[in-house]
C-alpha cells in the first residue's frame, strides 16, 4: 500500500490514478510511465508476436539438417529459438500474455505468427503447420474473446493451399486477415504466380500484413550489425511493398488492403520523392521478367488508398503526427510489437501526444477495428 501525504492508504493503482487526475487539473503533464487507465479510447495493439512448439521444432530440424543452407530467415528462427525467456512469451496465449497486456493498458491484441513463420519450413510443411497455426489463433480467441483476435497464417510457397487457407481461416475460423512475413527465401508475392493469394484475399476482405524478416542475401547486413530492426527488416519489407506497388497489384485488385508497421518501415517520408521518380520502374518492358507494367496512378495514391501503416516500435510523436498529415488519420494504426518491444513508457508516450481526441480514437482503436474487421467497441 502507498502512503499519500495526508497519511492515509490507497491501493497502488489508486495512488497512480489520484496523480494522473490531479496533475491533469493543474496542467502538468502526467509522470513519465504513467498509462491513463481511463482512457477515452481502448489500445488495440496491431503487430503483436506467438508462436508455437511444433513451428519451433520443425524451423530448428530443419535448420539443423544442413539442408537450407544459406536462408537467414531460418537462421533467425534457430537463434530466438535458444531464446527461452522470449519463447515463454510467444508460446503463451493465456495467463502471461493477458498479464502483461493489463500491465500495459492494452484491450486487445491482434496475434500474428511470428518472423519467420511457416514459409521457411521444409518444402511441403508449410501450409499443414499454417493450418495448425491458425486453428490454435482461432481457439485462443475464443478463449478470450474480447482481449484476442488473430491474423492468419500460410505458405505462399504453395499458391493452391495458401488460397484455401486463407479461405477456411477467414470463412470458417472468423480470422481477421493475414499475415506473411516478407520474403521466402528470396520470394516476394508481387510475383505474378502468387497473384491468386492477392485475389483470395481481396476476394474474402482480408487485410494482409506483410511483417519483417532477415533480409534475403544478409552478409552485407551482418557484417555491419544491420540484420534486424536498424536496416534488414525494415528495408525487406520495403522492397515487398515497393513491388507490390510497381507490379500493378493495386490496380488488378483494388480493394486489396496492405499492412506494413514500424511507421511504414520509413516509405511515407519518401512519397514525394516516389512520384518524381516513378518513371525509372513504370512502364519499362524490360522490367518484371520482361511483362510491361504501367500503373494507373502515382506511388502516392496508393499509400492513400490501399496501404495502411502501423506505429509498432515507434512512440514518437513527430513521425507519428507526419504520417498521419501526409497519409490521413484513418490510414495509421497503433501496434506496440510484443514481446519484441514492450514499455509503460510507450505506451504512456501516445496518452501525452498532442492528436485531436478524434485522431487519437482512430489511431488507436478505430482504424484497427475498421481494418481488420474487428468487434466494435
Amino acid at each position: 500500500m502507498a502512503k499519500l501525504a495526508d497519511g492515509s492508504e490507497k491501493g497502488l493503482k489508486g495512488h497512480f490514478e489520484e496523480d494522473f487526475s490531479h496533475r491533469t487539473r493543474i496542467g502538468l503533464a502526467p509522470r513519465s510511465g504513467f498509462i491513463d487507465r481511463n482512457a477515452p479510447y481502448k489500445r488495440i495493439a496491431t503487430e503483436e508476436a506467438w508462436t508455437f512448439p511444433a513451428l519451433v521444432k520443425a524451423q530448428v530440424e530443419y535448420l539443423e539438417s544442413g539442408q537450407a543452407a544459406g536462408d537467414d530467415s531460418l537462421k533467425m528462427a534457430g537463434m530466438f529459438a535458444k531464446m527461452p525467456s522470449l519463447q515463454a512469451m510467444l508460446q503463451d496465449l493465456g495467463d502471461l500474455r493477458l498479464a502483461h497486456m493489463d500491465e500495459f493498458g492494452i484491450d486487445r491484441q491482434l496475434l500474428l505468427l511470428t518472423a519467420p513463420g511457416v514459409q521457411v519450413v521444409r518444402p511441403g510443411e508449410g501450409t499443414a503447420l499454417a493450418r495448425e497455426a491458425n486453428d490454435i489463433a482461432a481457439e485462443a480467441c475464443a478463449r478470450h474473446p474480447d482481449r484476442f483476435s488473430a491474423l492468419a497464417a500460410f505458405d505462399p510457397r504453395d499458391v493452391t493451399g495458401s488460397v484455401k487457407e486463407i479461405e477456411r481461416a477467414t470463412g470458417t475460423l472468423k480470422l481477421n486477415g493475414a499475415v506473411l512475413n516478407s520474403h521466402f527465401q528470396g520470394r516476394y508475392i508481387d510475383e505474378e504466380e502468387y497473384f491468386p493469394i492477392l485475389e483470395a484475399l481481396e476476394a474474402t476482405d482480408a487485410a494482409l500484413y506483410i511483417h519483417p524478416t532477415a533480409p534475403f542475401n544478409a552478409p552485407h547486413y551482418e557484417t555491419r550489425g544491420f540484420f534486424g530492426a536498424l536496416a534488414g527488416f525494415p528495408h525487406d519489407v520495403w522492397l515487398h511493398t515497393m513491388g507490390l506497388v510497381f507490379s500493378g497489384a493495386f490496380d488488378r485488385f483494388p480493394k486489396l488492403k496492405l499492412v506494413i508497421g514500424h511507421l511504414g518501415e520509413g516509405l511515407p517520408v519518401h512519397l514525394y520523392r516516389f512520384d518524381w521518380m516513378q518513371g525509372n520502374a513504370d512502364g519499362r518492358q524490360h522490367l518484371r521478367g520482361g511483362a510491361q507494367v504501367k500503373l494507373k496512378h502515382p506511388v502516392s495514391h496508393y499509400f492513400k488508398t490501399n496501404i495502411w501503416i502501423t506505429t509498432s516500435g515507434c512512440a514518437w510523436e513527430p513521425a507519428i503526427r507526419f504520417c498521419i498529415d501526409v497519409m490521413g488519420p484513418e490510414r495509421v494504426l497503433y501496434a506496440m510489437d510484443y514481446p519484441y518491444q514492450q514499455s509503460s513508457d510507450e505506451v504512456a508516450a501516445y496518452d501525452r501526444m498532442k492528436l485531436t481526441p478524434d485522431e487519437k480514437k482512430l489511431l488507436m482503436q478505430d482504424n484497427a477495428e475498421r481494418v481488420f474487421n474487428l468487434p466494435r467497441g
